[in-house]
């Protein structure tokens, strides 16, 4: 196997996804040379389809924004449907605090991940397609050292200034300090294919993302350009250990089955993708960050995808980690700093969304979203999260506070529900082993 020469650059980064590829063209823009591996080739299939409103003001900050409104499927709401109620609950991000994003995009991320690629290629940013990184040696503060392996056998040495791991799922850093940690307080598996022929809301609603909720979790149902729709259950351990014999595609038919109302929409509807799965679905890294390297998106933490927040904490990490780079560059002397405040940012997306995210499965919050008050104008700031408004100055954080009093009220009111659903919670997220 023939050696080549090192690569040198000032930012390396792992993984073309979006994260890397917010990351790198705004670094690129401050004069940084920027090399991105990425492992596959495009296009290149993906979940995480449906994106928020707050990823707007990115996409017009990367230039992108005509791009994925060509490709994407207007969003303007989220449907939730109960087994437990008669009636159906929209909510419209028009009616969030902040009424300048009224609605967001579903997008194949196969062509909506191109978009960002290409993107960071005009912008100066050197993307290496079917090239792995393999192993990484932290020399000195200044110097990151990253053995690469191209799909056509050839291996490569890149030597950069910074390091950024956008390596998603793979979570190429945390697996090699040995910090990947499972989340104890929830625990997931997901199931997913695309659909043709599914029947979607009429009218302005066709592009709202559906949330069905079953026994064993919960459905999502994504409508997207070209008549495809993301149809994808997400369960807990012991449910999927009851799969036995059959294949992916069986199994999702099965628990598509369970669900009357999803089931309906799909009746007719014919697979146009192989049903694929995935577990492990939430955890998170010990740290995401050093003197010279940074962990971003689900490279360093990922959690339950109800409120499709992956890929815009994903592209707010790349907006964040470019103005810590640079300063880190630039500003040895306010690093330290830097990396603290990118630090309690990058935590505080996985935190607020995970307060709800734990509770969604419970019958009390479940009455929560499906009959929606705004008392303390909790729904319009309850709105404002779930459009992925956490991060800027929108007031909304007394009113999310009082929705939490509410919440915790409604529980010392309904003891025994309370209770059944707490023991319920704690049955459904023990660990695979423990479930024979």
């Amino acid at each position: 196997m023939q050696q080549e020469e090192s690569g040198v650059c000032d930012v390396l980064v792992i993984g073309s996804g979006p994260a890397g590829a917010t990351v790198a063209p705004l670094l690129a823009e401050k004069g940084y040379k920027v090399v991105v591996l990425e492992k596959d080739r495009y296009p290149r299939f993906h979940i995480g389809e449906s994106l928020l409103p707050a990823n707007l003001p990115l996409l017009e900050r990367l230039g992108i924004a005509d791009e994925v409104r060509a490709i994407g499927m207007m969003k303007p709401g989220a449907q939730f449907v109960s087994p437990h109620h008669p009636h159906t609950q929209t909510f419209y991000f028009s009616k969030a605090w902040n009424k300048s994003m009224p609605y967001a995009y579903q997008v194949l991320r196969s062509e909506f991940d191109a978009v960002l690629m290409r993107n960071a290629v005009r912008r100066g940013v050197e993307v290496v397609e079917g090239c792995r990184a393999k192993s990484v040696n932290f020399e000195a503060e200044d110097r990151v050292v990253v053995q690469a392996a191209h799909d056509d056998g050839r291996e490569q040495t890149w030597q950069a200034r910074f390091l950024v791991d956008a390596s998603g799922r793979d979570t190429f850093l945390a697996n090699r300090f040995k910090i990947k940690n499972r989340n104890p307080k929830h625990t997931s598996a997901a199931v997913f294919g695309h659909f043709s022929g599914a029947r979607r809301n009429t009218g302005s609603d066709e592009g709202n993302i559906t949330i069905f909720w079953f026994e064993h979790g919960w459905f999502w149902f994504i409508p997207m350009m070209n008549d495809v729709t993301s149809v994808g259950m997400v369960t807990w351990p012991y449910f999927m250990k009851t799969r036995g014999s059959r294949n992916l595609e069986q199994f999702l038919r099965d628990g598509i089955a369970s669900c009357p109302p999803l089931a309906e929409r799909l009746e007719g509807a014919e697979l146009v993708h192989a049903v694929e799965g995935t577990g492990n679905f939430s955890y998170a890294a010990g740290r995401n960050h050093g003197p010279n390297y940074l962990m971003l998106g689900d490279a360093y933490a990922f959690v339950d995808p109800v409120f499709s927040s992956g890929v815009w904490l994903a592209m707010n990490s790349g907006l964040m980690a470019s103005e810590t780079i640079d300063t880190c560059l630039r500003e040895p002397a306010r690093a330290g700093a830097a990396l603290k405040h990118f630090d309690r940012r990058m935590k505080h997306g996985p935190k607020v969304f995970s307060w709800f995210i734990y509770r969604m499965t419970n019958p009390i919050m479940r009455d929560f979203f499906m009959g929606p008050r705004n008392a303390f104008r909790t729904q319009e700031a309850l709105l404002s999260v779930l459009a992925g408004d956490i991060f800027g100055k929108t007031p909304i954080w007394p009113s999310v506070w009082a929705f939490k009093v509410l919440y915790y009220a409604a529980n010392l009111f309904q003891p025994r529900r309370a209770f059944a659903a707490w023991k319920r919670r704690r049955f459904n997220i023990r660990r695979v082993e423990e479930a024979a």
